[in-house]
């Protein structure tokens, strides 16, 4: 396998957002970025027209110029070059050909795209440093005579020998047939019997798609569905038996939409954002078109709108027949766009005034608002390659009304109502009357059930029609083509971040026991870094010391030991994922190099607050009743009113945890500035490690219900339950040296056989 990336050059007559007049310029314009996406390098190439704006002209830098033949003329040929988001465009200029004000519909027109497919081939010579053309992926007639001259004129030569051809079939109802006299005076191919014989269609005239279906190496069109249906005749539209010939190379692969510009939760061109999951915004997108379009705004009919060439590709013939009945049954109907059905859809909107509205024009804005504000979209075509606008009806929640032919079939699946399953309702043949049945179906949901309404615009708004699935089917198609070529695909950016913890777990568990006589020597500088987690203890308290208030009255001894080790296993368990790692670890491991940032590495309240508690419940029993005069305010609230001995303390703090849990958490916070919490974190360290056995019992149910409390509210446990048994631990942490942790479990196990006795 080659390192080399797939480098595609992907001629079209139009992409967006310069220059489109229907699909083929959507298509141009999103499915290059998303094969960017994909691992593989695009260049765009189309006509400079003179109506492209001029916030695109003024960016263009002139790469190159060169002269064309094209049968007896040399024609001037520029190179403009702009690039957007990762694409790089390269614009045919020609001002006698292209600069005009409208793309198509001139009496030179084959004369002009033939210019524009040999501009191409030439092109491949110009291209950026670095980029080799593997694949020329053309579209439509436009770019369909590029296979016939590559192979013909350039096949020879070396920079030519790996580009493969991919011929996309958008609509195969416009092949570019002209006089079989252009063979000549333009193409300059009457001497080449080949391709003369392979471009005609008749007698008298030459096909360029025709030309094209027979020199690609693959060809393509916009659905699955659409695929098989040209090659039969009654769709083939003449070149069904060329296509059945090479059925080998013909694939579907179905169109997809830009889904940032055709997003109702961020649309800034609809009355009001919304999304599956808050749908409000709809109902005031309804209202509003309604009045803008003098509709009567009612919620309780549903808005039914087409946005359309008005041509009978389209099913106008269904509509101008059954319009009378939709209408008069009580379904508003909205209809933008132009075409040769204009006058009927003014005389139905005269008819049906409140009820029928017709925009005789293109207006994109006014397009989006119908998307969103309308509740069903009306697609009845005779023929539809793909289509793109049930596809975007779907996306803002309006259910398509369509014909299963073509992409409609392929993206629509009709309603089943005892499964509750579909996006939208269909009808199989080219009939005014099953149109009209479809579209009642779908009021009578409207009207009837609109549960169920409401859960098949979830389904519609689910479906996925981003380009990433047709990108991949592509870069295969590509890989095909040329499989020596790796397909690289920028997966493994998305799971650099992942092993970001695992490593900085692995660089901590180092050195625990020396560093406790360090830091008790320098307690100076950590006191106002252990001053900052006793205001978040102050501001938590009363919330969280509620929580552990069931369980904080033993009734004997032996309880009292039960939950301390429950109150043990459970920090434990909670600090082996978290707290251990991010804020134990660290204070122990990394504290003798940086004191602060090890600090303020374990930024956590719960590991903060145990470790400050756990000093102050060390302190309080190490000192014992000598130390009640100069104790903090933990030590002065646990022993009010209280006998002096260990255990009898140890219930009643438990029992006025609820109480004074905030006082004790500051008492804490203040304790913690005092001393150091790291040899408190690391005598809990030893003492979870060797009464692991002992707490085993514990980590059942109530211990992993306890495990997340003990992360979030381990101060208020600490003072509530684990006192005698830990005092008693840190009690003989303060008599052993700091350096010496391993007598400190022998400590904790002498407590508790002295517990035991009383």
């Amino acid at each position: 396998m080659s390192d080399k990336k797939m480098q595609v050059v992907f001629a079209s007559a139009e992409a967006a957002p310069f220059v489109k007049t229907g699909g083929l310029g959507d298509v141009a314009g999103s499915l290059p970025r998303a094969l960017v996406a994909a691992g593989a390098d695009v260049i765009v190439m189309v006509p400079k027209y003179g109506t492209i704006a001029s916030e695109y002209t003024d960016r263009m830098e002139h790469v190159a110029d060169f002269y064309v033949s094209l049968g007896w003329r040399n024609e001037y040929c520029g190179l403009e070059r702009l690039v957007i988001d990762g694409v790089t465009y390269l614009f045919i200029d020609n001002e006698r050909y292209f600069k005009r004000d409208y793309p198509y519909g001139f009496f030179d027109d084959g004369e002009r795209f033939a210019f524009f497919s040999k501009a191409v081939t030439e092109s491949l010579q110009h291209l950026p440093e670095g980029f080799q053309c593997d694949v020329l992926h053309c579209n439509d007639w436009h770019t369909a005579l590029a296979p016939v001259f590559l192979r013909e004129f350039y096949q020879g030569l070396p920079l030519y020998e790996r580009v493969k051809t991919v011929f996309s079939i958008h609509n195969i109802a416009f092949q570019g047939q002209y006089a079989d006299t252009i063979l000549n005076d333009i193409l300059g191919m009457a001497h080449i019997p080949n391709a003369a014989r392979q471009l005609r269609c008749d007698e008298r005239s030459i096909n360029y798609m025709q030309g094209a279906l027979d020199y690609s190496d693959a060809i393509t069109t916009v659905s699955p569905s659409y695929a098989w249906e040209i090659q039969t005749p009654e769709y083939g539209e003449g070149l069904d038996g060329i296509l059945r010939r090479r059925s080998n190379v013909l694939s579907g692969i179905l169109n997809g939409i830009d889904t940032d510009a055709w997003n109702p939760a961020t649309d800034p061109m609809i009355h009001a954002n919304y999304s599956a999951a808050d749908m409000s915004g709809k109902k005031a997108c309804k209202a509003a078109l309604q009045e803008e379009l003098g509709l009567e705004v009612r919620d309780d009919r549903p808005l039914m709108v087409m946005v359309t060439r008005l041509t009978r590709q389209k099913g106008m013939d269904l509509v101008t027949y059954a319009l009378d009945r939709i209408l008069s049954g009580g379904v508003q109907v909205a209809v933008l766009g132009t075409g040769d059905y204009e006058e009927p859809m003014r005389y139905f909107a005269n008819k049906y005034p409140g009820t029928c509205a017709a925009r005789i024009t293109f207006d994109n804005a006014l397009s989006h608002r119908m998307y969103a504000g309308a509740d069903m979209f009306l697609m009845p075509s005779l023929f539809e390659p793909c289509g793109l606008s049930q596809m975007i009806a779907m996306r803002y929640g309006t259910l398509p009304v369509v014909r299963e032919t073509g992409g409609l079939r392929d993206t629509v699946a009709p309603y089943n109502q005892f499964t509750g399953e579909g996006t939208g309702f269909t009808f199989a043949n080219f009939n005014g009357d099953e149109m009209g049945d479809a579209v009642f179906r779908g009021a009578r949901l409207y009207w009837d059930d609109h549960a169920a309404w409401d859960q098949l615009v979830q389904n519609a708004m689910a479906a996925d029609f981003s380009w990433v699935r047709s990108a991949d089917e592509y870069m295969n198609l590509y890989h095909n083509l040329h499989p020596e070529i790796d397909i690289t695909k920028p997966e493994p950016v998305v799971q650099e971040p992942e092993p970001a913890e695992p490593t900085a777990v692995e660089a901590e568990p180092a050195a625990p026991a020396p560093e406790p006589a360090v830091t008790e020597a320098e307690p100076a500088p950590k006191t106002e870094q252990a001053a900052e987690p006793a205001d978040d203890a102050k501001a938590e308290a009363p919330a969280k010391a509620e929580e552990p208030a069931p369980k904080a009255e033993p009734a004997t001894e032996p309880a009292k030991k039960t939950a301390a080790k429950k109150t043990t296993a459970s920090k434990t368990a909670a600090k082996k994922p978290a707290a251990r790692k991010t804020a134990a670890t660290k204070s122990t491991a990394t504290k003798a190099a940086e004191k602060p940032a090890a600090k303020a590495t374990a930024t956590k309240p719960a590991a903060s607050k145990a470790a400050a508690t756990k000093t102050t419940a060390a302190k309080a029993t190490a000192t014992k009743t000598t130390t009640k005069a100069t104790a903090t305010k933990t030590t002065a609230a646990k022993t009010t009113a209280k006998k002096p001995s260990t255990a009898s303390a140890t219930k009643t703090a438990t029992k006025s945890t609820t109480t004074k849990a905030a006082p004790a958490k500051a008492a804490a916070a203040k304790t913690a500035a005092d001393k150091p919490a790291t040899a408190a974190a690391t005598a809990q360290k030893s003492t979870s490690t060797k009464t692991a056995p002992k707490a085993a019992a514990a980590k059942t149910a109530p211990a992993k219900a306890s495990t997340s409390k003990a992360a979030t509210s381990s101060a208020a446990k600490a003072t509530a339950k684990p006192a005698a048994p830990k005092a008693t631990a840190q009690d003989s942490s303060a008599a052993t040296p700091a350096d010496k942790p391993a007598p400190k479990a022998k400590s904790v196990s002498a407590a508790k056989r002295t517990t035991r006795k009383r």
